[in-house]
């Protein structure tokens, strides 16, 4: 699907937190023995898997262009080095060009791969996000600044799987990886990928604020970090609320679990106005922003509690899906909502039993501290319904439970609308950051609102039986809005190795998938009020 307006400075503005190291050149290759650099370029080629065990390569469009451009030297040596390259492989050869001193030649899988319905996903977008993202950290390795990547078909995902790939947090670092800049090899392609890395990036931004240590990001800095980012857009309006107007707005459940750190909470809230009347009911984004999670009184185990620095995951992903909806000039209007805080035992922090009051009225019995997110949520959610919104969609690293349910293969969605299910779900598939429906019984409904001494309680009756679906019964409580989706993204919080085109660490996920949702959503014109 094609976007209009893709804004030429969109890239530059979302990766201000990592610098450029070198510019490259969007010429082809320079004639023989005329190098641009001492260091030259690398240069990603993809390959096809034959159809046939013993069959010869089939190189892409570029990979063909340049075998030419060395009268037949590159498929002859491929054929020489072993057998044929599978998904996800690499070959790297040097000195075959004075423009490109490193080449390297990496596995697509099959030529025709499409939509996978058993994977859920379309897996040659995937293929080619994967085999880039391979190519490119093998030429970081060798320290050469600047790499130029076959669109290997598909010039978005090819940016995708670049940008995606190379990308690391090493901030705090004094040595650092040398810095690659992935750029298009060829002209042919030039506006999918700069969405490519439009949509990359945003995903990056995402990565960087969950990776960031507590201390680096609080409250106010992330709102100020956002702030940033969005300054340059002069149709985006971003307020940051103090602890006074919290107050105002009465979100008792909020600040009950603010009060017990030092850091004072922020209520961020963002404008998006990319419609073309401004008064059009808007996507509204919510997202879940525990700057640090301690558990509160009901203390997390010291082993893994430094990871709970990722806990603002779901306004990490919302805000900087705003980000790249500003970048891409998307038509339509989107309000983002984080409500910001940390949850710290202390003399003024909640306790178990205690009580506390919502926006909307209703009280909530506090029976297990370590459940603070949907607090948070609660009151975020009730202040969203005042927007006349087209659709809210709230995001959150909710629950433990949704980690053992779904682990990091999918970001578990509880909604009432099947129209809106349906363009998350055909938005996950296009971008490979899956989706999967859950349930949202009236049987998870009872297990929370059965509660002795408030109208609902913070957790199920039955403990962690089914703790993901009553969590989000809990916030179906404060939504009366008739198109609402839950993303529990908690199992997806991180990666290990099961994304292979993100390294080690907080992945950012789903931040791609709410902006394809958003880009489905500004073309649908199916008014869904």
């Amino acid at each position: 699907m094609l976007l209009p307006c893709v804004r030429s400075v969109a890239a530059r503005r979302l990766a201000r937190d990592v610098p450029r190291a070198c510019s490259c050149s969007p010429q082809g290759p320079s004639p023989r023995g005329h190098s641009r650099g001492p260091a030259g370029k690398g240069l990603v080629l993809g390959v096809y898997s034959s159809e046939k065990d013993d069959g010869a390569a089939q190189f892409t469009s570029a990979g063909d262009a340049f075998d030419r451009l060395l009268s037949g030297k590159l498929r002859a040596l491929l054929s020489l080095c072993g057998p044929p390259l599978k998904k996800g492989k690499t070959r790297i050869f040097h000195g075959l060009h004075q423009d490109f001193p490193s080449v390297v030649v990496v596995g697509l899988g099959k030529k025709n791969a499409g939509i996978n319905e058993q994977e859920n996903w379309n897996e040659g977008k995937e293929n080619i996000r994967t085999a880039v993202a391979v190519g490119c950290r093998q030429l970081q390795d060798l320290e050469i600044p600047c790499v130029e990547v076959d669109p290997c078909g598909d010039a978005q995902a090819a940016a995708e799987g670049a940008v995606l790939g190379l990308h690391e947090y090493n901030e705090l670092k004094q040595k650092k990886k040398p810095v690659v800049t992935p750029q298009l090899h060829g002209s042919a392609e030039s506006e999918a990928w700069q969405k490519g890395v439009i949509y990359a990036e945003g995903q990056n931004l995402a990565r960087y604020l969950m990776e960031a240590p507590a201390n680096y990001i609080t409250p106010i800095k992330f709102a100020e970090h956002i702030e940033q980012k969005l300054r340059s857009f002069s149709n985006v309006k971003v307020h940051i609320r103090p602890e006074s107007w919290i107050t105002t707005q009465e979100m008792g459940a909020f600040l009950s679990v603010a009060k017990g750190s030092a850091e004072p909470p922020i209520f961020l809230e963002i404008h998006y106005s990319g419609g073309a009347d401004t008064n059009d009911s808007p996507l509204v984004f919510v997202g879940k922003g525990v700057t640090f999670d301690s558990g509160g009184i009901s203390l997390k185990p010291s082993s893994g509690m430094d990871a709970m620095r990722a806990d603002m995951g779901g306004a990490a992903t919302v805000c900087s899906a705003i980000v790249t909806a500003a970048a891409l000039n998307l038509p339509l209007n989107i309000i983002g909502l984080a409500p910001l805080c940390e949850n710290m035992p202390s003399g003024k922090a909640n306790k178990p039993g205690d009580v506390v009051r919502a926006k909307n009225g209703k009280t909530i019995q506090v029976d297990n501290t370590d459940a603070e997110g949907r607090l948070l949520l609660a009151d975020a959610l009730c202040y969203a319904h005042s927007f006349n919104a087209r659709a809210i969609v709230n995001a959150a690293t909710l629950t433990g439970a949704m980690d053992v349910a779904l682990g990091s293969a999918a970001t578990g969605v509880f909604t009432n609308s099947s129209w809106l299910w349906t363009h998350l779900y055909e938005a996950s598939i296009l971008t490979g950051d899956r989706v999967w429906r859950m349930p949202l019984f009236e049987h998870y409904t009872k297990q929370v609102t059965d509660c002795p001494l408030a109208d609902v309680s913070n957790i199920g009756k039955y403990s962690r039986a089914g703790g993901a679906c009553t969590a989000a019964a809990f916030l179906k409580e404060f939504v009366t809005a008739s198109h609402w989706a839950h993303l529990d993204i908690a199992g997806v919080m991180s990666n290990k190795d099961e994304v292979p085109y993100l390294r080690k660490g907080m992945a950012g996920r789903p931040t791609r998938t709410l902006v394809e949702f958003a880009a489905r959503l500004s073309q649908d014109s199916h008014n869904a009020k």
